[in-house]
């Protein structure tokens, strides 16, 4: 029996996955930011994580890299209502699955088969796109995925509108290294304000 974690940052969701997936897997934790990710994914070591895109702290696909970098065998199975291909692929060669939230409630249990069995598992809802998007050298968003990994938590934490003391707190790192980052990225990427840095995150979904 497969032991899955689910990390999403809806309750109706994660009761939802967990009522789905019971039957046939062994739910061993529910998260619901991608911080409380890492550490759950570190001290549980799940065979699958259910996961969303979109979380609080930190991004799943951010959340996604970490994970496979700390234990390479722990299958991704993101399921999100994004639609956007870009997104789907980016998350595909980090994971295993990749689910729509209006997906058939089925799907989320092939998946997670799939993913056990060494194989991948795209929605039909968007598979086409995907596809384009996987042979495309560099498909969408190239800015985002130049970034380096702390930058891109300093960056989402920013634009969750934490303050550079807060962020600081979070990262374990000192303001003024959370103030080297903010104004790197900026200049990296022509940005001249913080409010235009804020909508550069939520336009490449590092926010929602």
């Amino acid at each position: 029996m497969s032991r899955v974690l689910i990390a999403d940052d809806h309750n109706l969701i994660v009761d939802a996955f967990r009522k789905l997936l019971e039957p046939s897997c062994e739910v061993v934790g529910t998260v619901s930011d991608g911080r409380a990710l890492l550490t759950a994914a570190r001290d549980l070591r799940p065979d699958v994580i259910v996961l969303d895109v979109a979380m609080p702290l930190l991004n799943g696909l951010d959340a996604g890299y970490a994970i496979k970098k700390m234990d390479p065998s722990i299958k991704l199975v993101y399921v999100t209502a994004y639609e956007d291909p870009d997104i789907a692929a980016q998350a595909i060669r980090i994971g295993s699955g990749y689910l729509l939230k209006r997906s058939a409630g089925a799907e989320l249990l092939i998946a997670v088969r799939e993913a056990t069995m060494q194989r991948s598992y795209v929605t039909p809802l968007i598979t086409d796109g995907v596809v384009r998007a996987l042979t495309q050298e560099g498909g969408g968003g190239g800015s985002a995925e130049e970034l380096t990994f702390r930058q891109r938590e300093v960056l989402q934490l920013l634009a969750e509108g934490k303050s550079m003391k807060e962020v600081a707190t979070i990262l374990d790192i000192t303001p003024a290294t959370v103030a080297f980052h903010k104004y790197r990225m900026m200049d990296q990427l022509g940005i001249r304000t913080s409010a235009e840095l804020v909508k550069f995150a939520v336009q490449h979904h590092l926010v929602h």
